[in-house]
Formats: C-alpha cells, sequence, structure tokens
C-alpha cells in the first residue's frame, strides 16, 4: 500500500502554487502566450538585454528549453536576438517595440492580479512567508 504525504505544509504549498500557477495561465491564454514565455518577457522587462543563460538562470529552465522558448517568441516578433560585438560566443536578447508594448499591455492586470491573490496577508505575514519560503528554499538547495 502505497503512503501518502502527510506534511500538511508541503501539501499546501503545493497546492498553492499550482492554482497561482493556473491564474496566471488562464489571464496569459488571453495574450496568446504560456507561462513561460510570459516568464522570459517579464525577465526582459524589469532587467532589460540579457544573455540567454541570464533569462535561464532567472526563470529556472534548462538551456534547450530556453532556446526553444526564445525561437518561439523571436517568431512571435516579440524579442530578438543581438550578437555581442566583444564575444561572438555571446547572444544577448531584449524586448522588441512589440513585446515592450504587449508588456505594458499585461503588466498592470498581472500586478493586480497578485496583488489580489495576496491581498488577504498583512505586511507582517508577508515578510514572515518571504522568510519561511527562503528556509526551505535554502535547505533544498544544499
Amino acid at each position: 500500500m502505497e503512503e501518502k504525504c502527510t506534511n500538511q505544509a508541503y501539501l499546501e504549498l503545493m497546492q498553492t502554487s499550482k492554482a497561482i500557477q493556473d491564474c496566471i495561465k488562464m489571464e496569459m491564454m488571453n495574450h496568446k502566450i504560456n507561462i513561460t514565455e510570459f516568464s522570459v518577457l517579464e525577465v526582459l522587462y524589469f532587467k532589460e538585454k540579457q544573455t540567454i543563460q541570464q533569462i535561464g538562470k532567472s526563470i529556472l529552465i534548462s538551456s534547450g528549453s530556453m532556446t526553444y522558448v526564445i525561437d518561439k517568441l523571436e517568431q512571435k516578433g516579440f524579442i530578438k536576438r543581438i550578437d555581442c560585438p566583444n564575444d561572438r560566443r555571446v547572444i544577448h536578447v531584449v524586448l522588441t517595440e512589440n513585446g515592450m508594448n504587449l508588456m505594458e499591455k499585461i503588466m498592470p492586470k498581472h500586478r493586480d492580479l497578485i496583488n489580489n491573490m495576496l491581498g488577504d496577508l498583512t505586511d507582517q505575514e508577508s515578510q514572515t512567508m518571504i522568510k519561511l519560503l527562503k528556509k526551505v528554499s535554502k535547505r533544498v538547495e544544499t
């Protein structure tokens, strides 16, 4: 007989994470992009020019997957690749004007969605949650 996980914190974290991702997925479907594509665009929106490796590290996906996502976003006209003049091995990625326009359209609604999901937390509860998640994250990374 298979044992069930009895760690309530784990179960709540996983269920909450899935619920949040499902909400964001629905929001992004309105713009004909998926969550991973949005994550790439979001990194570029806030950090501007980045290498493919930097983006992958920010959103925690492999370089092979990153290349696929970058190709798709480039085909959609939201990003472009720029060769580094100082190092031929390095390729930077930036938002195009269409990509910037899309993000300027998406971000206010996205901020509202996130604020609404976490809106019942007090500032102290939010800080406690951050502290606890970082504590778990450090344990997982070692």
